[in-house]
């Protein structure tokens, strides 16, 4: 007979911010990315722009020819302020926004040396509810050495380009090659 002691509880190591920050093309970003920064640090990383083609879903509230980029910031951050960060992200969305229309998506996530964890404010089947309205997705698990994703991983977060960029952040955060 074996008997098993309770978990010990911990608080989990910090994480990097990550922000997906899409746009129409003749929209100027700059002041979103300044806002993110005063808000989060300076940014340790940066992928993009890259063309948002493979989906048409915020074509008819943001327009055709949208582009997207995406920030890591420097300075790790405690995983449970993805709620508020979230939820900070939306009142930036709204605060640009031209007749109730978007004109800027921003999807605020975390990597950690294992995952990459995006919040929504949608329910889902593979969503885990966080407080505040929010909800977090596991986008992407790091294992066996490299990143792997999901059949509900969007298509931008997949590919070797996008891998590289968080590669560089995660070591930071597993102190070396080889960990998970």
């Amino acid at each position: 007979m074996y008997i098993i002691g309770m978990g010990e509880i911990y608080k989990p190591k910090d994480v990097k911010l990550l922000a997906a920050v899409m746009h129409r093309r003749d929209f100027d970003a700059r002041p979103i990315e300044e806002l993110l920064t005063a808000a989060y640090g300076e940014v340790g990383g940066r992928f993009g722009p890259i063309e948002f083609s493979w989906s048409r879903y915020y074509e008819e509230e943001m327009g055709e020819g949208l582009l997207k980029y995406y920030l890591i910031f420097k300075a790790p951050i405690d995983r449970s302020r993805l709620p508020s960060i979230k939820n900070h992200t939306n009142q930036i969305e709204s605060q640009f926004s031209v007749s109730g229309k978007r004109a800027v998506n921003i999807d605020p996530g975390y990597l950690a040396k294992d995952k990459l964890v995006l919040a929504s404010s949608k329910d889902f089947y593979h969503r885990l509810y966080l407080g505040e309205g929010i909800f977090g997705e596991v986008t992407l698990h790091y294992r066996k050495g490299r990143f792997r994703h999901f059949s509900w991983t969007y298509t931008d977060y997949q590919g070797p380009e996008f891998y590289k960029f968080l590669e560089a952040a995660r070591e930071e955060l597993a102190g070396g090659r080889g960990a998970a």
